[in-house]
């Protein structure tokens, strides 16, 4: 196979030395930003999914003067379940019980969440008919008139800050991918400036002897391609292992991190695009910064 000829000694250009570690580090920090957006976002639909046909009902638990009267929590607990399984739209309705009522607490209060000094509400998990779901304003008043003080969450509001939170966390990673490609294009500007100056005598020799500046700038962008590639392969690689090496330290406790070894060939395809792409932009730019500089000179 016959090696391009390279009439510029780019190779022991010391301008270029330092470019395939900055091109790694950026594609490094662009593709933790870009996997973690993907991920959280498929994370958010997943949740959104599976609370958007689900409803909780909360019956506080009965004050020191309803405890010292006949029962009355557990009719009022069977008076909701009664109205919620005669409401249309309405598909079913599971009380919780304490144990997993603790279990969902437990990470906010600790131990105490099994303490049973701890006043816990009754929880109601109700499943929705997606396609013809009830009136919750009118729900809930009904629910108040056989249940005093209990209420109901849609989880709207929850899963509107998620939205509003997987948002601006896309909006970021953006932003992470932009300033890296206007970082990669500023770099090699600046490089292949430098290659300019050193090699200015060379490449005044070549256009004495007739080599158009388009000759000269397919030195400069061949050099830089490779030099990019090299960089944005290994960045590309680290960061991999970068969430392998999360992924099996957090294993069974994050399902989040467990899914970002399991991307689809879409995000795949999406990550491994990406050194190719910011190799490209290097390779475009030095192409550009050369011709443009030439085109100036006398």
């Amino acid at each position: 196979m016959r090696r391009r000829r390279n009439d510029v000694p780019l190779d022991r250009d010391p301008s270029g030395r330092h470019l395939p570690w900055l091109v790694a580090i950026m594609v490094y920090l662009a593709t933790l930003a870009l996997v973690c957006a993907v991920e959280l976002s498929r994370v958010a639909v997943r949740w959104d999914t599976g609370l958007s046909g689900r409803l909780t009902i909360q019956i506080p638990p009965p004050n020191d003067d309803e405890a010292t009267k006949p029962p009355g929590g557990q009719g009022a607990l069977e008076r909701v379940i009664a109205l919620l399984l005669a409401t249309p739209g309405i598909i079913s309705a599971e009380v919780l019980e304490p144990d997993e009522i603790a279990r969902l607490l437990e990470p906010w209060l600790g131990a105490a969440a099994r303490s049973a000094d701890l006043p816990m509400p009754t929880l109601i998990a109700v499943t929705v008919d997606r396609n013809s779901p009830p009136d919750l304003a009118r729900l809930g008043r009904e629910i108040t008139a056989v249940a005093p003080g209990a209420s109901i969450d849609d989880h709207q509001a929850w899963l509107g800050r998620l939205r509003a939170i997987v948002r601006s966390i896309g909006a970021v990673a953006l932003l992470v991918v932009g300033l890296v490609t206007l970082s990669a294009v500023t770099i090699v500007v600046f490089a292949t400036r430098m290659g300019l100056s050193v090699h200015s005598e060379v490449i005044e020799l070549l256009h004495l002897i007739g080599a158009l500046d388009s000759y000269v700038a397919r030195q400069f962008q061949s050099h830089v391609l490779s030099l990019a590639l090299r960089g944005g392969v290994f960045g590309l690689l680290m960061a991999v292992l970068t969430i392998f090496a999360v992924w099996s330290v957090f294993d069974g406790r994050f399902e989040a991190l467990g899914a970002l070894v399991r991307a689809r060939g879409l995000e795949v395809a999406a990550v491994a695009v990406l050194p190719l792409a910011i190799a490209f932009i290097a390779m475009m730019t030095a192409r550009w910064t050369v011709l443009r500089t030439l085109g100036r000179m006398p």
